[in-house]
Order: structure tokens, then sequence, then C-alpha cells
């Protein structure tokens, strides 16, 4: 369903008295989604999902609530409270502390839509008498297919490439078509109560904490119970222990406090010898857990030198959101736009599959990949506003018109 693009336009649809259940999490975003759903003539349910939360971390999950049992006493809809503590700690939290385990970084929003939203949660709703679910995503379905959010800069399809075309037709992303700023204009006018709420920041659902003390107090502990006894090693004590720090030469330039801390890209925590205020940002470029240290390169290196830069990423399988690309992909290549990295600008790709495999081939190296992260791939030449015809005939022109445009198709993705 998509929904028309002004506020005044949402009117009463053909799904009038269709129930739709919504994630109501006590932000902007999931309030206006259920004003705009119930405005469109569903019948709204407002469903506060409970999760997992450490014991201390900075929890604000009865505040949160509390909002959104005032948006939905506003909106007079009907409230329930969904408690998925279990799910979300064998779903989101185990798989993150096993990834740190393996020297991996792991993508918990991924996970948590995945496992929490439209798994547990969308399995209770659609129960429990349900026609859809609804949550606050920056994202645009058509027909069993996802699209890139008309926001550029809250798109959020880079989360939800996990979805299949089968729980797209059961899924409303009512603001996907709107920008944050229309958003916010829709809540103060019509007086929601959270509607100058700041966004929440950190991990789905769990907020703001300090990830390498999380990921030191819950790997020493092994609290996930996933890990092998095996895999409890020294090698995952000597990840969190202090290591050197390494150039592009081999050169020891510096400590870190623990090489499973670490993710491919980041430029903080690394303490280098003689450093002032002059020295340039250094940035990872690769890890060895096992040896327990990592390199780092200048920007301008990376740059210019290809540092820990790569071209072309080889994977056993990619998930596919709608079957007929999967099936498309055996005959002939297909022309895509990959993104490594939340926000990261979309990239020129080749996807194709070979050998029993699928390979990826960017036009330009690529830094900042990171093993553990998700490779999410958008249809080069579909927007929302395109056929599915005449894309395929845009798909067959020269690879340099292909299109950069926000509204891209997401074609689905995999774990790199």
């Amino acid at each position: 369903m998509v929904f028309k693009t002004k506020e005044k336009d949402v009117t009463e649809s053909v799904y009038s008295k269709k129930k739709v259940f919504v994630g109501l999490s006590g932000g902007v975003d999931s309030s206006v989604s259920a004003y705009l759903l119930k405005k469109a003539g569903y019948e709204v349910t407002g469903v506060f999902i409970k999760v997992w939360q450490p014991e201390n971390g900075d929890c604000t999950w009865k505040e949160d609530r509390r909002d959104a049992m005032r948006v939905a006493a506003s909106l007079g809809i009907k409230f329930q409270t969904l408690d998925l503590r279990n799910e979300y700690k064998s779903g989101v939290v185990d798989y993150m502390i096993d990834e740190y385990a393996k020297g991996r970084t792991p993508n918990p929003d991924v996970m948590c839509n995945k496992e929490v939203k439209f798994g547990a949660f969308m399995n209770w709703a659609l129960a429990n008498g349900a026609d859809f679910v609804a949550t606050g995503h920056y994202a645009e379905t058509k027909n069993g297919e996802m699209f890139e959010g008309q926001d550029a800069g809250k798109d959020q399809s880079y989360f939800l490439w996990t979805l299949k075309s089968a729980q797209l037709e059961k899924i409303l992303f009512p603001i996907g078509h709107l920008e944050k700023s229309e958003v916010r204009k829709i809540a103060i006018k019509n007086k929601i109560p959270v509607a100058r709420k700041k966004d929440s920041q950190g991990v789905c659902f769990i907020g703001h904490i300090d990830m390498k003390d999380f990921i030191r107090e819950h790997v020493l502990a092994n609290t996930s119970g996933n890990l092998k006894k095996e895999e409890k090693n020294q090698t995952i004590f000597k990840g969190l222990t202090e290591g050197d720090v390494l150039d592009m030469d081999g050169n020891v330039i510096g400590k870190h406090e623990g090489s499973l801390l670490y993710t491919i890209g980041e430029r903080h925590g690394l303490a280098l010898s003689n450093s002032t205020t002059n020295t340039p940002r250094f940035y990872v470029v690769s890890k060895d857990v096992e040896k327990n240290i990592i390199t780092v390169a200048e920007k301008e290196q990376i740059k210019n030198e290809g540092a820990g830069s790569v071209k072309k990423i080889i994977f056993d399988d990619i998930h596919f959101i709608s079957p007929k690309y999967k099936e498309i992909l055996l005959s002939e290549p297909i022309n895509c736009l990959g993104r490594a990295r939340y926000r990261q600008k979309k990239e020129k790709c080749i996807l194709s599959f070979k050998n029993s495999k699928y390979e990826v081939d960017f036009v330009r190296p690529q830094d900042g990949i990171t093993p553990g992260q998700s490779l999410v791939i958008y249809f080069a030449n579909e927007l929302i506003n395109e056929s599915a015809d005449e894309s395929l005939k845009a798909n067959k022109k020269d690879y340099n018109d292909t299109t950069t445009e926000k509204g891209a198709k997401t074609l689905g993705g995999a774990i790199i």
C-alpha cells in the first residue's frame, strides 16, 4: 500500500475497517503512522513491544510505554503491551555477542527487524486478528516489493532487506513517502503528545549503551548461551586486551583496547604514539583477532592507494525479497546499486551468478567493507513510480545511464 504524498490526501481508503496493529514505540514516527492509518479508515491497535534490557543500561522503556499509551489515548485507538523479552534476547542480543566473539561486527537493527518486529510481533499480530502490521519505518512498499523511503537522510530500507514479498503484502509503512520534517509538522498540527520528542539513538530498542563495555561484560561472561565451549578460548580473551596498532608498512604506531572492540572503518579509541593535534586521522582497515593486532591507514592512503578496499564480494547465498530477480539472475547479470554501510551512497555494481556463487562487482573500489555487516542490493533502474516493464527496459541501457535517485527498489541483501 503506497500512501499519497500529503497528509490531506490520506482519506478513507478501500482498506477501511481492515485491522492493523501498529508497533507503537512512544516516538513521533510510529505515532504519526498510527494517526495516518486511523485517518485512512483502518481499525488501529497500538502495540508497545517490551524487550530485553541490560541491567546497567540506560533503560527508558517505562517512559516510552507511557508515551505510547498517551498517544493511543489521544488518537482514540486500542492499546496493548506485548512482552518479547525472550525473543529479543535470543534473536538479537545473543546474536550480537556471538558475532563480536568471532571478531565480526554485527548489525543488531537488521536482526531486530527480522526476528522481533517482522518476526515475533508480526506473527502474533496476524494470529490475533490483524490484517496488516505497520511501523514507523522510512521505506515504501508496492505490490509485495520494497523501495527506499523518500527522505534520503532517514531511509531505513538498509535494515529491512531480510523481508520477503509475502510479508510485505501484510506490512504498511505509512510515513515512508514523507520527509522527517513533514512527519513533525503533522504531529504538531494534530497535537500528538510526542510531537516534539527527540528521536531515539543507539541499538534498536535498547537505546544508548557503551558498546565496548557491553561487549567486554557479555562476551567474557558468556551470557549468550550460544557460544560453543571450544570457542571460548584464549583468542576471545586476547581480543579483549590491549594490543598493537600497525601502519600499512607493519610498523607499531600505537595501542588499542582489544581487537574485538573495533570495526573496519572506525577511527576512534586508538592511542597512537607521538600523537599531536597535527597528526592525521587514521582509520581501521583490517584486524587480526588471533594476533590481536589492528592495521590502520590515513584517509589519503585509503583514497589514493586503495588501502583495505575491495571491488568484488562473493557470497554463497543472497536473500531476494522477490524470487523473480533470482530467476533473472540465473540467465544474465543485473546492473545494481550496492550499499555496505547505513547511509553510504549507493554504489554501482554488477550482480552475477557464477560457479554456484553470487558475485557483486563494484565499479569503484569500496573501503570500509566489514565482516558481519550487511550488503544491500538495489535495482538500479526501478523507482517506485515506474512500472516493472519500464524498469527492465531501462536496465538494458548503457550502464552509465543507471540512476542513483532516491526511491530505488530494494532487491535484497546478504551478510558480509
